[in-house]
């Protein structure tokens, strides 16, 4: 589908011709030195507490645009301009003294271009779960911390694919990069920069206050045993404008909803969905089922932490409800036992995993307490639980090349797991909601079924 045009890297304040892999490996031991053989000096940056309880994954995406985005040459120029600003990005992960840190080496971006065939309406809408669309994303590779792959279309529309390790940043720095690369192409300035200062946020109290059991809460053990494989499928789910409405109005309305309580349109949707997926899943009554929800510590931390902060700044809520209330009970009574989780999550929760994190720091040795993220394995089956993630406060309307904001966009799971969902804006810019969602293929057609059904 996609034919291979070039593949370099684009290092931060380049300018072609840009490095081709082979010469920059010729260049490694000048740019991949670390620890005490470090001659240019290089910024070891620690890795924070909260990078440590980031999946050790890449995290995949695309976004299509039309056809009057600028070449490819312009994309790459702006690319090494705004790279300026993110040097992590650019950099390697190198193991220093016993702790991971961030190489600001300059390495570079791996930014691979292809050319399709096929016009990209031809394309769309894009099966997240087909080889075809597997192909629009840049190779994993092992030390590249962002690559981009640069498909052009037939008709000169574009996808960029892009993959990047979860450990360098969390989903609201990326959405914050991805649209102050788009300002550049368009002649703009990085407005408002990235803050980098990754000391100043994870500072610990004095003395440290560890309230809560967080190696068992954010990190597991490191001796459990991954689980075969299923076979995952996953799909995309349109709720519009007039569904959301109609089941906020009815969420509101029910004798469970507090009248003093805002619940918002996530967690209105997230009790929808989560009681037509136990439906499909066919779980048992008697058995109990939870979420596992990001929540951006941005919002929580007093005094309040920079949105521009770059970097992870994420901690979880677990909400949890037997299948009986669940599925028995209101969207209402479900909504607020979400709410509730979230708002548990609050400043004092995130100070108490910072300190926890100086704690470990001071104590930690890699043969009995090295910390490893509560992530699932590969090909895992996280039923009767899920997980989630939402997108749907990131400024893709900002996300805009040259030709407006994309025509589509959605995460893709590389590591399919079942039971894992994402809330993207609507591509069809009417408020609407996308639920990207992976599910075994027999609880496929019985959630297709039920989905939209709200009054049962």
């Amino acid at each position: 589908m996609a034919s291979l045009i070039n593949t370099v890297y684009v290092r931060a304040g380049s300018s072609p011709p840009y490095l081709t892999q082979a010469q920059l490996w010729e260049e490694e031991d000048h740019y991949f030195d670390s620890g005490s053989n470090n001659p240019h000096n290089s910024p070891m940056i620690p890795q924070t507490v909260f990078d440590r309880a980031a999946y050790e994954n890449y995290t995949s995406a695309f976004y299509a645009f039309e056809a009057t985005v600028p070449s490819d040459e312009d994309l790459k120029a702006a690319l090494a301009k705004v790279l300026q600003h993110y040097p992590h990005l650019v950099g390697r992960l190198s193991f220093v003294n016993g702790r991971t840190c961030f190489f600001l080496n300059n390495w570079g971006v791996l930014v691979t271009e292809t050319l399709v065939e096929t016009t990209l309406a031809e394309q769309l809408p894009f099966n997240p779960s087909s080889e075809e669309v597997r192909q629009l994303l840049p190779p994993e590779g092992e030390s590249d911390l962002l690559q981009l792959q640069l498909n052009r279309f037939s008709c000169g529309g574009l996808v960029i694919g892009a993959t990047y390790h979860s450990r360098v940043a969390d989903a609201q720095s990326m959405s914050s990069f991805f649209v102050a690369w788009a300002r550049v192409v368009r002649g703009l300035d990085v407005e408002p920069l990235p803050f980098h200062d990754r000391a100043a946020v994870c500072r610990p109290r004095e003395p440290l206050n560890v309230e809560f059991n967080h190696r068992s809460i954010e990190f597991k053990k490191t001796d459990m045993t991954p689980v075969e494989s299923p076979s995952v499928e996953t799909i995309i789910i349109n709720y519009s404008t007039e569904f959301i409405d109609k089941l906020k109005a009815k969420v509101l309305d029910e004798e469970n909803c507090d009248p003093d309580q805002t619940l918002s349109t996530f967690e209105c949707l997230l009790s929808h969905t989560w009681k037509k997926l136990s439906q499909a899943r066919g779980l048992d009554l008697e058995a109990s089922t939870q979420v596992r929800i990001p929540v951006n510590g941005r919002t929580r931390i007093e005094p309040a932490v920079p949105m521009e902060y770059f970097g992870n700044l994420v901690l979880w809520a677990y909400p949890s409800l037997k299948v009986q209330d669940l599925l028995q009970n209101t969207h209402a009574y479900v909504a607020k036992a979400i709410h509730d989780a979230i708002s548990r999550v609050d400043s004092s929760y995130f100070k108490s995993f910072i300190d926890f994190g100086e704690e470990v720091e001071g104590k930690e040795s890699l043969e009995d307490e090295e910390l490893e993220a509560m992530e699932p394995d590969y090909g895992n089956t996280l039923c009767p639980n899920l997980e989630v993630d939402s997108w749907l406060g990131y400024p893709f309307h900002k996300l805009d090349f040259g030709s407006g904001s994309p025509w589509a966009f959605f995460p893709v799971p590389k590591n399919q797991t079942e039971g894992y969902m994402n809330f993207l804006p609507s591509c069809n810019g009417d408020g609407g909601v996308d639920v990207v969602l992976s599910l075994l293929p027999e609880h496929v057609q019985v959630f297709n079924q039920i989905s939209h059904s709200i009054d049962d």
